[in-house]
C-alpha cells in the first residue's frame, strides 16, 4: 500500500513539474516574440517617421524657393541659375512608391 501510494505521489509531482516546466518556457518564448515583434514595429515606425520628416522639410524648402521667385517675378537665364539648390536627395525617393504600369491599356478603348 505504502508502495502504491509513494508510486502514485511521484507519477503526479513529476507531471506537475513538467506541465509547470513547459508553461515557463512557453510564456518566455510568447514573452520573446512579442518584444521581438514589438521592437521591429517600433523601428517600422521610427524609420518611416524620418523618412516623412525628410521629405516633409525638402518640401518646405522647396516651397520657400518657389515663393523667392513668385515674389521677385524674374525669368533666370542659365548663368544665374543655381541648379545645385533643386538637386533630389537619393534617399528620399526610395520613400516613394513604384506606379505598377497598366499593361493591359488599350488606346482604341480612348477612341470609342
Amino acid at each position: 500500500m505504502k508502495k502504491l501510494f509513494l508510486l502514485i505521489f511521484l507519477v503526479g509531482s513529476l507531471s506537475i513539474a513538467l506541465n509547470a516546466e513547459n508553461n515557463d518556457s512557453t510564456k518566455v518564448k510568447s514573452n520573446t516574440e512579442n518584444n521581438a515583434s514589438t521592437k521591429a514595429k517600433e523601428n517600422a515606425e521610427n524609420n518611416e517617421s524620418v523618412k516623412a520628416k525628410r521629405a516633409e522639410k525638402q518640401i518646405q524648402e522647396q516651397m520657400k524657393r518657389e515663393e523667392k521667385y513668385a515674389k521677385e517675378q524674374t525669368f533666370y537665364q542659365g548663368k544665374d541659375f543655381d541648379l545645385s539648390e533643386l538637386e533630389v536627395d537619393p534617399n528620399t525617393l526610395e520613400s516613394i512608391p513604384d506606379i505598377e504600369p497598366d499593361y493591359s491599356f488599350n488606346m482604341d478603348d480612348v477612341y470609342d
